[in-house]
């Protein structure tokens, strides 16, 4: 399915496209959910023609566009990366990153991507074991990339390849 505007996941959660009116929210999710977050700007650049953002709305929230979580992926030819995935902190645990990944995915397959890739912190055990139980594969692994508290973290490489079923 090709999400333009909006899809009603279910009766209570709603994915939109965002735009840049909705940077200042995403930060703040970002954040408190994230020990090293990105930054306004950073989030502001990805609205470009490369780039989709999309964002998860509890039922009723959304004439005041309060998020509970977004996803940015950046498309190049049939590869589409996942820059980022992000719940607020009081909404996670209840499985709507999964359903967040799920339908990046099925938008990245409906553009015609094959493959889905992406990073995470080594650290990040809760991301890992979602991108795996959905599919992903390590792939590599990029040494010191991520800033940490104490010094530099790994990120690992993962991926999807998306199959026509």
């Amino acid at each position: 399915m090709n999400i333009q505007d909006s899809k009603i996941l279910n009766p209570q959660l709603t994915l939109v496209r965002l735009g840049q009116m909705d940077v200042p929210q995403m930060a703040s999710i970002e954040a408190s959910a994230h020990s090293h977050p990105m930054s306004e700007g950073n989030l502001a650049d990805c609205f470009g023609t490369l780039y989709r953002v999309y964002g998860l709305s509890l039922a009723g929230e959304m004439s005041a566009k309060t998020l509970i979580g977004f996803a940015i992926i950046q498309q190049i030819l049939d590869e589409v990366t996942l820059l980022d995935i992000c719940l607020a902190p009081e909404h996670q645990g209840y499985g709507y990153g999964k359903l967040l990944l799920s339908e990046v995915i099925e938008a990245a397959k409906t553009s015609g991507a094959v493959v889905v890739m992406l990073e995470v912190r080594e650290s990040n055990l809760a991301a890992r074991t979602l991108y795996q139980t959905m599919g992903f594969n390590e792939s590599g692994r990029r040494k010191g990339y991520y800033s940490a508290d104490d010094g530099r973290e790994d990120a690992i490489l993962m991926d999807f390849t998306i199959t026509s079923e």
